[in-house]
């Protein structure tokens, strides 16, 4: 064996052998005080960010004493409310409201465009849809689907109604929509609409169950709901929103939600302390635009529907374009109750976090004071058979039965 793989067999010999002695040894935290005011001074400050944080945050803000539920059992029904005079008519909600009786999605139409008469034939493409313009039969290709084409090309170029230029013929419902439609004024008292949401939401881990609807002591429930509408502080339980709220709320023009449509969000928030009576368990509302907004190309909310009927033996149908607002509920619930597990896990948290303050200052210690080694040398001993009379340094002093505690007042350079 050559010389040099001999020193390296040797060195890692060496080396797994102090590993292996070094594995059985036993460090303990040696104490020592420290008299120097701007480490004690960073060492108070930091023990009081970590207790302040343990105890306003996780404690009183999180309540991290209790055990919490985050995902309750929900059940939510609405209803759309009122009467409105529009033009000869007289609505109610089974003209407007979509469906009449919803649960978490409902919508109140408040304009519409009408194609009266339409049926099946042969009819001009509009103009504005792509490749639909043309001069002869061959720039209309038989068949050819469009992305928004209104319907099928017959292969034909004709004159787009009294105008002096052509589109190409589909077979579809004629007339088409963007030709024929008649629009009418917008419903502006759709603004007095109450809507009404009824939530019940249900905390099976604490065999809780909590209603949005609850009348003043000594009125009856009925009565109370026909005149209340919500408030956040006069009529908490009130489960009856003016249609004008929700957008005021949602900071959207009434207005102009009449034109366009829109969907808005209505968010019921149930945050429960259980340690006090269920009683104080009260939802609370955010309303909120979730559609896009006006600065693209389509915005707003709208649908079709179309109502048949049969005229002289001739299958027809009248064509409606509704513009309106959509409701979407959505509820977010949680619940917390004094638990011991959750307490002491926190506890013992909080405590082990506050042996930062120590690892901290000792790293400044080490690092930024200590430029003569004098506390290092103090601070890492090595026993290796423990002493039997009693040991006195300069410095520290060490009994066979206390602590090792050294205290580094005097004489050390700082």
């Amino acid at each position: 064996m050559s010389e040099g793989l001999y020193t390296a067999v040797m060195g890692v010999r060496d080396f797994l052998k102090e590993y292996f002695n070094g594995f059985w040894d036993y460090e303990t935290p040696k104490m020592m005080v420290i008299k120097n005011r701007p480490l004690g001074v960073i060492y108070r400050a930091v023990q009081f960010l970590v207790i302040t944080y343990f105890i306003w945050y996780v404690f009183i803000s999180q309540k991290a004493y209790q055990q919490s539920e985050t995902h309750p059992e929900s059940s939510v029904y609405t209803l759309i409310k009122g009467k409105a005079v529009h033009g000869d008519d007289v609505l109610d909600n089974v003209e407007y409201a979509h469906p009449p009786e919803g649960v978490d999605v409902i919508s109140t139409i408040l304009r519409r465009e009408f194609t009266y008469d339409q049926r099946q034939g042969t009819c001009p493409e509009h103009f504005s849809v792509d490749n639909a313009n043309c001069t002869t039969d061959s720039d209309c290709l038989l068949g050819l689907p469009n992305f928004d084409s209104h319907g099928i090309r017959t292969g034909r170029c004709i004159q787009y109604h009294k105008h002096p230029f052509k589109t190409c013929e589909i077979k579809a419902w004629c007339p088409i929509e963007e030709y024929a439609a008649v629009r009418e004024p917008p419903l502006v008292q759709a603004i007095n609409f109450t809507v009404f949401i009824r939530n019940s939401i249900h905390f099976p881990k604490f065999k809780v169950l909590r209603v949005n609807v609850e009348s003043p002591p000594g009125m009856k429930t009925k009565k109370y709901l026909k005149r209340c509408h919500y408030h956040e502080e006069s009529a908490p339980y009130c489960p009856n929103f003016r249609l004008g709220y929700i957008a005021n709320q949602a900071r959207e023009n009434f207005t102009e939600l009449c034109k366009t449509g829109g969907v808005i969000g209505v968010f019921i928030n149930w945050d429960c302390n259980l340690d006090l009576d269920p009683s104080h368990c009260k939802p609370t509302y955010i309303f909120r635009r979730l559609d896009l907004r006006k600065d693209l190309a389509d915005y707003g909310y709208y649908y079709r529907f179309a109502k048949y009927y049969d005229k002289n033996g001739v299958e027809s149908r009248t064509l409606i374009k509704a513009y309106g607002i959509r409701l979407d509920i959505i509820v977010h619930g949680q619940a917390g109750k004094f638990s011991v597990i959750p307490t002491i896990i926190s506890t013992v948290t909080a405590l082990t976090s506050v042996g930062i303050c120590s690892i901290i200052c000792d790293w400044i210690m080490l690092t930024f004071i200590d430029k003569n080694e004098v506390y290092s040398e103090r601070k890492f001993d090595e026993v290796t058979k423990e002493p039997t009379d009693t040991i006195r340094t300069e410095f520290s002093f060490i009994s066979s039965y206390g602590s090792n505690h050294s205290d580094l007042s005097d004489g050390v350079p700082l």
